[in-house]
Protein backbone atom coordinates (compact mmCIF):
# COMPACT_ATOMS: atom_id res chain seq x y z
CA UNK A 1 0.00 0.00 0.00
CA UNK A 2 1.32 3.52 -0.79
CA UNK A 3 0.81 5.83 1.69
CA UNK A 4 2.26 8.97 0.15
CA UNK A 5 -0.19 11.43 -0.54
CA UNK A 6 0.46 15.20 -1.47
CA UNK A 7 0.74 17.65 1.53
CA UNK A 8 -2.39 19.80 0.97
CA UNK A 9 -4.29 16.41 1.71
CA UNK A 10 -3.66 16.25 5.14
CA UNK A 11 -5.99 18.98 5.78
CA UNK A 12 -9.27 16.52 6.04
CA UNK A 13 -7.78 14.85 8.59
CA UNK A 14 -8.14 17.44 11.77
CA UNK A 15 -10.52 19.26 13.32
CA UNK A 16 -11.33 21.52 16.04
CA UNK A 17 -10.70 21.08 19.20
CA UNK A 18 -8.06 18.02 18.11
CA UNK A 19 -5.25 16.88 20.57
CA UNK A 20 -2.10 16.59 18.25
CA UNK A 21 0.92 15.15 19.35
CA UNK A 22 3.86 16.93 17.31
CA UNK A 23 7.42 15.73 17.23
CA UNK A 24 10.24 17.66 17.65
CA UNK A 25 13.24 18.93 19.89
CA UNK A 26 13.86 22.52 19.51
CA UNK A 27 13.02 22.84 15.76
CA UNK A 28 14.85 19.52 14.80
CA UNK A 29 12.26 16.82 13.97
CA UNK A 30 9.74 19.32 13.95
CA UNK A 31 7.00 18.45 10.84
CA UNK A 32 7.52 22.21 9.57
CA UNK A 33 5.40 21.46 6.23
CA UNK A 34 2.38 20.04 8.46
CA UNK A 35 2.31 23.04 10.09
CA UNK A 36 2.36 24.74 7.47
CA UNK A 37 -0.62 23.11 5.88
CA UNK A 38 -2.92 23.66 9.50
CA UNK A 39 -2.44 27.04 9.36
CA UNK A 40 -3.81 27.34 5.92
CA UNK A 41 -6.92 25.74 7.48
CA UNK A 42 -10.03 27.04 10.03
CA UNK A 43 -9.50 24.56 12.69
CA UNK A 44 -8.80 26.38 16.22
CA UNK A 45 -9.17 25.57 19.96
CA UNK A 46 -6.25 22.91 19.63
CA UNK A 47 -4.49 21.21 22.60
CA UNK A 48 -0.83 20.60 21.23
CA UNK A 49 1.42 17.80 22.81
CA UNK A 50 4.91 18.96 22.05
CA UNK A 51 8.60 20.03 23.95
CA UNK A 52 8.17 23.55 22.97
CA UNK A 53 5.93 25.56 20.59
CA UNK A 54 8.47 26.23 18.37
CA UNK A 55 10.58 29.37 17.95
CA UNK A 56 12.07 32.17 15.26
CA UNK A 57 8.42 32.57 13.52
CA UNK A 58 8.95 28.57 12.80
CA UNK A 59 6.62 25.67 13.65
CA UNK A 60 3.99 25.61 16.22
CA UNK A 61 5.13 29.47 16.44
CA UNK A 62 3.62 30.53 13.81
CA UNK A 63 0.14 28.47 14.50
CA UNK A 64 0.23 29.57 17.69
CA UNK A 65 0.44 33.47 16.68
CA UNK A 66 -2.49 32.70 14.39
CA UNK A 67 -4.66 31.70 17.35
CA UNK A 68 -5.19 28.50 16.76
CA UNK A 69 -4.01 26.71 20.23
CA UNK A 70 -6.25 26.83 23.30
CA UNK A 71 -3.81 24.54 25.35
CA UNK A 72 0.14 23.49 25.46
CA UNK A 73 1.15 20.24 27.34
CA UNK A 74 5.11 20.01 27.15
CA UNK A 75 8.35 21.20 28.62
CA UNK A 76 10.05 23.74 27.46
CA UNK A 77 7.82 27.00 26.69
CA UNK A 78 10.25 30.11 27.92
CA UNK A 79 11.92 30.02 24.37
CA UNK A 80 8.22 31.57 22.65
CA UNK A 81 8.38 34.64 24.87
CA UNK A 82 4.63 35.04 23.42
CA UNK A 83 3.34 31.92 24.40
CA UNK A 84 4.27 32.64 28.34
CA UNK A 85 2.78 36.91 27.59
CA UNK A 86 -0.27 34.69 26.57
CA UNK A 87 -0.39 32.29 29.73
CA UNK A 88 0.23 35.13 31.71
CA UNK A 89 -2.73 36.66 30.87
CA UNK A 90 -5.09 33.76 30.65
CA UNK A 91 -5.30 33.29 26.81
CA UNK A 92 -3.22 30.43 26.86
CA UNK A 93 -3.45 27.07 29.38
CA UNK A 94 -0.32 25.37 29.49
CA UNK A 95 0.59 21.61 31.38
CA UNK A 96 3.81 22.18 32.80
CA UNK A 97 5.82 17.99 32.39
CA UNK A 98 9.41 17.49 33.29
CA UNK A 99 10.67 16.06 29.39
CA UNK A 100 11.39 12.68 30.71
CA UNK A 101 7.69 12.30 31.96
CA UNK A 102 6.21 14.05 29.15
CA UNK A 103 7.86 11.32 26.74
CA UNK A 104 7.13 8.49 29.22
CA UNK A 105 3.56 9.74 29.25
CA UNK A 106 3.25 9.61 25.75
CA UNK A 107 5.30 6.03 25.33
CA UNK A 108 2.15 4.73 27.75
CA UNK A 109 -0.62 6.46 25.55
CA UNK A 110 0.82 4.16 22.57
CA UNK A 111 1.67 1.32 24.43
CA UNK A 112 -2.10 0.82 26.34
CA UNK A 113 -0.61 1.24 30.04
CA UNK A 114 -3.06 4.10 31.75
CA UNK A 115 -0.17 6.44 33.52
CA UNK A 116 2.71 5.63 36.09
CA UNK A 117 4.27 6.80 39.52
CA UNK A 118 7.38 9.02 39.01
CA UNK A 119 9.28 10.38 42.04
CA UNK A 120 10.20 13.94 39.35
CA UNK A 121 8.26 16.67 40.88
CA UNK A 122 7.43 15.21 43.98
CA UNK A 123 6.91 17.92 46.42
CA UNK A 124 7.07 20.82 43.55
CA UNK A 125 4.11 22.91 42.19
CA UNK A 126 3.97 20.14 39.36
CA UNK A 127 2.66 17.68 42.07
CA UNK A 128 -0.26 19.84 43.09
CA UNK A 129 -3.39 18.14 42.53
CA UNK A 130 -2.00 14.80 41.53
CA UNK A 131 -2.69 11.36 43.25
CA UNK A 132 0.30 10.24 45.25
CA UNK A 133 1.13 6.85 46.76
CA UNK A 134 3.89 5.43 48.95
CA UNK A 135 5.82 2.68 47.72
CA UNK A 136 8.76 0.98 49.30
CA UNK A 137 9.07 4.48 51.81
CA UNK A 138 8.82 6.82 49.20
CA UNK A 139 6.89 9.36 47.83
CA UNK A 140 5.91 8.97 44.02
CA UNK A 141 3.06 10.71 42.03
CA UNK A 142 0.83 9.53 38.97
CA UNK A 143 1.15 10.46 35.46
CA UNK A 144 -1.62 10.04 33.29
CA UNK A 145 -1.19 8.34 30.00
CA UNK A 146 -0.80 11.25 27.02
CA UNK A 147 -2.27 10.28 23.65
CA UNK A 148 -3.39 12.26 20.22
CA UNK A 149 -6.58 12.44 17.65
CA UNK A 150 -3.57 12.98 15.40
CA UNK A 151 0.42 12.87 16.12
CA UNK A 152 2.48 14.62 12.71
CA UNK A 153 5.96 13.26 13.24
CA UNK A 154 9.21 14.04 10.98
CA UNK A 155 11.42 11.43 9.88
CA UNK A 156 14.62 11.88 7.69
CA UNK A 157 13.84 9.02 5.29
CA UNK A 158 10.28 6.93 4.73
CA UNK A 159 9.87 4.21 2.01
CA UNK A 160 6.29 4.27 0.20
CA UNK A 161 4.65 1.70 3.07
CA UNK A 162 5.29 4.02 5.98
CA UNK A 163 8.63 2.28 7.49
CA UNK A 164 10.73 5.45 8.91
CA UNK A 165 14.23 6.21 9.32
CA UNK A 166 15.14 9.16 11.78
CA UNK A 167 18.23 11.61 12.34
CA UNK A 168 19.96 11.93 15.32
CA UNK A 169 17.35 13.84 17.87
CA UNK A 170 14.68 13.73 15.95
CA UNK A 171 13.95 10.23 17.83
CA UNK A 172 13.63 11.85 21.03
CA UNK A 173 9.49 12.01 20.58
CA UNK A 174 8.53 11.25 17.27
CA UNK A 175 8.66 7.38 17.66
CA UNK A 176 6.60 7.25 20.49
CA UNK A 177 4.33 9.99 19.24
CA UNK A 178 3.74 7.60 16.20
CA UNK A 179 1.69 4.69 18.58
CA UNK A 180 0.14 6.86 20.12
CA UNK A 181 -2.59 8.79 18.09
CA UNK A 182 -5.44 7.44 15.97
CA UNK A 183 -3.98 9.07 12.89
CA UNK A 184 -0.13 9.48 12.28
CA UNK A 185 1.22 11.66 9.41
CA UNK A 186 4.65 11.75 8.88
CA UNK A 187 6.88 14.34 6.90
CA UNK A 188 9.69 13.22 5.72
CA UNK A 189 13.02 14.61 3.59
CA UNK A 190 13.41 11.57 1.55
CA UNK A 191 11.02 8.87 0.03
CA UNK A 192 12.72 5.62 -1.28
CA UNK A 193 11.03 2.49 -2.83
CA UNK A 194 10.34 -0.56 -0.59
CA UNK A 195 13.16 -2.54 0.23
CA UNK A 196 15.65 -0.01 0.07
CA UNK A 197 15.65 0.79 3.31
CA UNK A 198 17.90 -1.34 5.84
CA UNK A 199 15.62 -2.92 8.33
CA UNK A 200 18.28 -2.50 10.95
CA UNK A 201 17.53 1.43 10.79
CA UNK A 202 13.78 1.64 10.74
CA UNK A 203 12.78 2.45 13.87
CA UNK A 204 8.76 3.19 13.51
CA UNK A 205 7.68 0.20 11.59
CA UNK A 206 4.81 1.25 8.84
CA UNK A 207 2.28 -0.33 10.48
CA UNK A 208 1.81 2.77 12.72
CA UNK A 209 1.79 5.30 9.93
CA UNK A 210 -1.41 6.27 8.12
CA UNK A 211 0.02 8.90 5.43
CA UNK A 212 3.76 9.99 4.29
CA UNK A 213 4.16 13.55 2.68
CA UNK A 214 7.69 15.28 1.29
CA UNK A 215 8.71 17.92 3.55
CA UNK A 216 9.22 21.21 1.81
CA UNK A 217 12.19 22.31 3.94
CA UNK A 218 15.54 21.75 4.02
CA UNK A 219 18.60 22.31 7.03
CA UNK A 220 20.74 25.30 5.85
CA UNK A 221 23.52 25.62 8.62
CA UNK A 222 21.58 26.27 12.08
CA UNK A 223 18.14 27.57 10.00
CA UNK A 224 15.38 25.58 8.49
CA UNK A 225 14.46 27.22 5.26
CA UNK A 226 11.90 26.61 2.88
CA UNK A 227 13.10 24.65 -0.15
CA UNK A 228 9.82 23.91 -2.66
Amino acid sequence: MNKVIESSEIRKYFKSGDQILTGGFGLSGTPLTIIDELLETDISDLSIVSNNLGDNGQGLHKLFMQGKIKKAIGSFFTINREAVIAWSKGELDIELLPQGTLAEAIRCGGAGIGGFYTKTAVGTELAIGKEEKIIDGEKYIFEKAIKGDVAIIKAAKADRLGNLVYHTTARNFNPMMATAAKIVIAEVDEIVEVGELDPEYIVTPHAYVDYVIQSNYSKVGSEYVESR
